[in-house]
């Protein structure tokens, strides 16, 4: 969502920070999730529940579906939860002139009264005007502990998705593909050696990969495995 493209209760600090798309992303597992949120970036109107622990690609997911939305001359944004929170429910007021809409982290307004009238209210306002809505959350919309239930309800209506979490293999391509993106030449031991290592999260395997990138160039060296392990204290 570019400044232009925000509206005028939503302040800039909700724009999307990185720019992720559906090529970034290791699908393995998750094809078919990934066919569905392309398909509603593309127009179909239907509801989606994306559920999965934080770091497990959720995230990237609704941002890609945002900016293909964008990138075909659509209207789109992404609601991090986390923020919403911090200001009043009037600010999904008018979100239904979007041709999508995608809430992340749900979870954290579950049992606030206010902001699950709010939401309730919006979903049925964005499904009147043919609105796409999206949403993630660590658990499906009936474990969030929703007060409300007709919002679990319309939540939940589209089909509920569990984001896979990459195996071994699957890892190592986001490490591989991490590397390439930042032209790095990237040893395939060092890389397997990482993911044996590293917690077993997307984001935080990506995150200690740019880390490495700026210690190799500030030292002037390269990602050889003495030099991870001597930078990781593995």
């Amino acid at each position: 969502m570019t400044a232009e493209d925000t509206t005028p209760q939503l302040p800039l600090a909700l724009n999307l920070r990185q720019r992720r798309d559906f090529a970034s992303f290791v699908a393995r597992g998750n094809e078919p999730l990934l066919a569905s949120l392309q398909d509603r970036a593309d127009g179909a109107e239907e509801t989606l529940f994306l559920r999965g622990e934080a770091g497990s690609g959720r995230t990237h997911l609704l941002e890609a579906t945002v900016n293909r939305v964008i990138d075909r001359g659509g209207r789109s944004c992404l609601l991090p939860a986390a923020e919403l929170r911090t200001l009043t429910p009037a600010v999904l007021d008018g979100m239904e002139v979007h041709d999508l809409v995608a809430l992340d982290d749900l979870d954290q307004l579950a049992g606030r009264q206010d902001w699950e009238e709010a939401l309730f209210h919006c979903y049925n306002r964005c499904r009147a005007a043919g609105t796409a809505w999206l949403a993630a959350a660590k658990q499906g919309p009936r474990h969030l502990g929703l007060a409300l239930p007709d919002l679990a309800t319309r939540l939940a209506s589209g089909g509920v998705y569990q984001v896979r979490a990459l195996d071994e293999d699957g890892l190592l391509a986001l490490l591989e593909q991490r590397a390439d993106a930042r032209g790095l030449a990237l040893d395939p031991e060092v890389a397997r050696y990482m993911v044996r290592r590293h917690e077993r999260s997307p984001a935080a395997l990506c995150q200690t990969m740019d880390w490495l990138d700026r210690q190799a160039l500030a030292r002037k060296r390269r990602l050889t495995l003495p030099f991870v392990k001597e930078v990781l204290q593995w």
